[in-house]
């Protein structure tokens, strides 16, 4: 039978009882910096980017193609994610992340430079295809450069750096934005890119794989894919009729994904996802119930504002709190036997739909101190839930197959499933934040209850998923 989780959470090695000493022990330490920066870079990114847009655009103008700053990234994150594991088949761990770091920085030295809103929209897309792939190779190469017994807390560590990001990447933005130097930001990330490239090199094994057949390149599900992103994306800037129009033909080519990959003997998603019997399916539709959650963080800082009054600082603290309860939870969970690993997964969804619902409900207008407060501990609750189940569902994909190449192309599709997640959400979020044009408390209330509505199928996902592991036990 497919094994859901480890049989329990094996003894850390070296003769440690530190699980985390051992992971950031010598043979270890270096890629697992390597890996948890990439993911890190591409989190910090996005909000980094978001603080410094205003500032671009006062510079270059082009204040029409604003949102596509944002656009164009994610959707060529989305199509990038996908070739992961096909690098890394081909060139190694080493230079697959070295090829993610280089572009990266090209579409960061691109922008950095470009004179106009459309030239930095073009570094953004290409910025996007390096953060794809760093997301997608954070995950697949655990498999292969870290022993099982430390699965858990590399992924929990490599998971934990999206909240990560969300905490710095608005204040590096807000500084430099601040200092008028929106340029040098971008410059600074160029440069991060590239020294973590050749701290790759030295972390990471630098062989080529031994020669083998490639599959095909999925080319049908990934157009398909890729026009799902941009239906989705482009809803969320013409509102309306024609956003309402858009956002079905997004779920319309959606399915229609799901239904030609399904019958793609080398598709974008393993084959196990559509296999009968087999959880795969369930852990990405966790994953992505998780994903839909965490999109409102994009939008505290702006409700605080309105709502309750708060400056920008304190509204950006109040919008970290949900990362913030992420990180805290991982801590604990990582450590969690396989017992206690299953009713976590069941526990966070409970807990995250608990916390947005809650939240969005306490949308009111002139907050108080107490209801700020009641808001703050809502999306801690919501953040813990992510930080409680995230690892362990990550585990899961990987350990739901027993062929490598499987396992490491299984864990690759999580970050897949998130950034387009995240692309549906965040379009979601937007169509549902016009219905309440006139009144921010009713806009804020449509966008946090409709965002809460997407996380509470992770409640039954969580639990289909638990309950195939207690069938596969002996």
């Amino acid at each position: 039978m497919t094994r859901i989780l480890p049989e329990s959470t094996p003894p850390a090695p070296s003769g440690s009882d530190d699980g985390w000493r051992a992971l950031f022990s010598r043979p270890h330490r270096a890629a697992v910096v390597v890996m948890a920066s990439g993911v890190g870079l591409y989190a910090m990114n996005l909000y980094f980017t978001a603080a410094l847009l205003p500032s671009v655009v006062a510079d270059v103008g082009g204040a029409a193609y604003f949102a596509w700053a944002s656009t164009g990234y994610l959707i060529t994150a989305v199509i990038a994610t996908m070739f992961a594991q096909r690098i890394l088949a081909t060139r190694g761990p080493a230079r697959a992340y070295v090829v993610a770091y280089l572009l990266f920085a090209a579409g960061t030295v691109l922008s950095a430079l470009a004179p106009s809103m459309e030239l930095f929209v073009a570094g953004r897309a290409v910025q996007g295809v390096g953060a794809g792939l760093l997301t997608g190779l954070g995950f697949a190469v655990i498999r292969g450069t870290v022993p099982e017994a430390l699965w858990t807390r590399a992924t929990g560590l490599i998971s934990a750096m999206f909240g990560v990001g969300t905490l710095i990447g608005p204040a590096l933005g807000g500084l430099f934005a601040q200092a008028g130097a929106w340029r040098v930001g971008f410059a600074t990330l160029a440069v991060t890119a590239l020294a973590l490239a050749a701290v790759t090199l030295r972390a990471l094994p630098t062989e080529k794989p031994a020669r083998s057949a490639q599959p095909p390149v999925p080319v049908v599900p990934i157009v398909l894919l890729a026009a799902t992103a941009a239906a989705l994306s482009v809803s969320s800037i013409l509102g309306g009729a024609a956003a309402v129009v858009l956002v079905g033909v997004g779920l319309a080519v959606l399915i229609a994904f799901l239904v030609v990959d399904a019958r793609t003997a080398h598709g974008v998603l393993p084959r196990l996802t559509y296999s009968r019997g087999n959880p795969l399916k369930w852990v990405y539709l966790t994953v992505a119930a998780f994903c839909a959650g965490v999109m409102a963080e994009n939008f505290i800082p702006l409700f605080a504002q309105q709502l309750a009054g708060l400056g920008p600082l304190p509204a950006g603290l109040l919008g970290a709190v949900l990362s913030f309860g992420w990180t805290a939870a991982q801590l604990f969970s990582v450590n969690a036997s396989r017992v206690t690993a299953t009713r976590l997964i069941r526990l966070g969804p409970v807990l995250m739909s608990v916390g947005i619902l809650g939240y969005g409900l306490l949308q009111l207008a002139d907050a108080s101190v107490v209801v700020v407060v009641l808001w703050a501990l809502l999306l801690l609750m919501a953040g813990a839930g992510v930080g409680l189940a995230f690892p362990h569902l990550t585990v899961a994909a990987m350990s739901a197959a027993v062929d490598p190449a499987e396992g490491a192309k299984a864990s690759a599709a999580v970050s897949t499933t998130q950034l387009i997640t995240f692309t549906l959400a965040s379009a979601a979020a937007g169509n549902l934040l016009t219905l309440g044009a006139g009144s921010p408390a009713d806009g804020a209330r449509w966008v946090l209850l409709g965002v809460g509505v997407l996380t509470i199928p992770g409640i039954l996902t969580a639990a289909l998923l638990t309950r195939s592991h207690r069938r596969s036990m002996p």
